[in-house]
């Protein structure tokens, strides 16, 4: 499985600490340390945090060939706060590198030959030149895609929203999301499971997921509908629990494994990521067991 992301490295600044993320990273982090696969495209700035970003990167065995360096903007950061359940709230700094991600001839070839699944968000198409070199990759009829979507602040519209789910062969979304769509595109009487087949008919949706936070999550596919209520963690931060989710989710789907067993292990892996400080494991051992639940060795 070649699995490539695109889309936002920036760091996440917490009251005390600062911790390296962007859904992108971390959803490829995770896929790498469970496949040792992967590739991310994105864009830093010429700047301390953007050192930081690509040695920690480089560190985890991440493949950096892909990121790009800005010497005229600034690394992106997130100013993050929790409540006191651990959920965070995000403050994203505009213009900055992976707002203006360009899409070079060695991205394209990455994408056109390199991988068989490309992940994707919204927040990094918020920008026009970002948004322009994400979108100019959808058009490869041999790959699959993968949106998650990540409606942040006011970084996305209608347009935006619509090509992503055009080119998304199975998406993932949080329960407000779904209800955001549901104001956006499909505006019907709420409720999720005919918005959720609404829109899978509409824009040729294979599988779409939703997920509650510790009440679990729903996955539609193939006319059917599942249902999985998570076991209670210790939560200490929620951050990058629906990255971990997505990267579970997207392993599972590739390979075929039977849907109810998909959502068990990705809600059991963004519970572990929601015991930890931020979104990315100081350590591998968190990995092991998941490797091979998955079936991968």
């Amino acid at each position: 499985m070649k699995i490539t992301s695109i889309g936002e490295i920036l760091f996440d600044l917490f009251p005390n600490h600062k911790k390296l993320g962007g859904a992108p990273l971390n959803f490829i982090f995770h896929i790498h340390k469970l496949t040792g696969e992967g590739n991310i495209i994105s864009r830093v700035g010429k700047d301390i945090l953007g050192t930081k970003a690509v040695d920690e990167i480089k560190f985890a065995g991440l493949n950096t060939e892909y990121i790009q360096i800005d010497r005229i903007h600034p690394t992106g950061v997130a100013n993050v706060t929790l409540d006191e359940d651990g959920n965070p709230e995000f403050e994203i700094d505009v213009e900055r590198a992976f707002d203006f991600i360009e899409a070079t001839d060695e991205v394209k070839h990455l994408v056109n030959n390199e991988t068989n699944c490309l992940y994707f968000g919204t927040l990094a198409q918020r920008s026009e030149t970002s948004r322009k070199s994400i979108q100019s990759l959808f058009n490869n009829r041999d790959l699959k895609y993968f949106c998650d979507l990540n409606l942040r602040n006011d970084f996305f519209d209608e347009e935006i929203v619509e090509a992503s789910l055009t080119a998304a062969d199975f998406l993932k979304v949080n329960y407000k999301e779904m209800g955001l769509l549901n104001d956006m595109i499909t505006q019907i009487d709420y409720n999720t499971e005919k918005v959720a087949y609404e829109l899978m008919e509409q824009f040729n949706i294979s599988m779409i997921a939703v997920t509650r936070g510790k009440d679990g999550s729903t996955i539609f596919e193939n006319g059917k509908r599942y249902d999985y209520s998570s076991t209670d963690v210790k939560v200490k931060d929620t951050t990058g629990a629906g990255d971990a989710f997505a990267a579970m989710l997207c392993l599972g789907y590739l390979q075929g494994l039977e849907i109810n067993r998909i959502n068990k292990l990705a809600n059991d892996f963004a519970g572990e990521i929601c015991m930890i400080d931020g979104a990315i494991p100081k350590n591998d051992r968190i990995y092991d067991n998941f490797r091979e639940l998955i079936g991968i060795y």
